[in-house]
């Protein structure tokens, strides 16, 4: 540290600072300034990200034959979007989201707007068989539920044995008669 001058409130030996120094009072803010200051300034990031999504589809390859000629083609495929991926591609993580969406109500509109286009985006190219329906569904919470449970909320099947002996024991009865 020879030669180099340290900052009021810095022990010259350690580098560190020192005992009762106030030295953090002369930043003009605290904290990190905040990624978006303002809705307008968020909605102008997920624009970003849905334009983007729309410019960059995933491409498979298909083997095109054409007058005896094969070739492989690259064919352009919708790009689901996420909210996962929006996150990464704005710059904040999917807690932060979280997060805002609890405690940022000028940001409510315009991220349930967000939540909108992407939950439509995701069920339209589904239905369109765009988008493989059966990850969609499960991912939207559309997958088809069936009930395994008894009429008594356990999954073991109805003792109906002392029915059937009744059953059986009537008949019978009534073949006897």
């Amino acid at each position: 540290m020879e030669g180099n001058t340290l900052p009021a409130g810095k022990d010259p030996a350690t580098g560190r600072f020192t005992t009762g120094n106030r030295f953090w009072e002369a930043r003009s803010s605290h904290g990190r300034n905040p990624k978006f200051e303002t809705a307008s300034a968020l909605e102008d990031a997920i624009s970003q990200y849905f334009e983007w999504n729309d410019d960059n589809p995933l491409y498979k390859d298909q083997l095109v034959t054409f007058q005896g000629n094969a070739t492989h083609e690259p064919i352009a495929q919708m790009r689901a979007m996420t909210i996962g991926a929006m996150c990464m591609f704005i710059g904040v993580s999917q807690e932060t989201w979280n997060e805002w969406r609890k405690s940022r109500s000028d940001f409510s509109a315009i991220m349930g707007w967000a939540e909108s286009v992407i939950y439509r985006q995701k069920f339209e190219g589904a239905s369109a068989d765009l988008l493989n329906a059966n990850i969609i569904a499960r991912d939207l919470g559309l997958a088809d539920k069936k009930d395994h449970m008894s009429s008594d909320g356990t999954m073991s099947p109805r003792d109906n044995s002392a029915a059937i002996l009744a059953a059986l024991e009537r008949k019978h009865k009534d073949d006897d008669a």
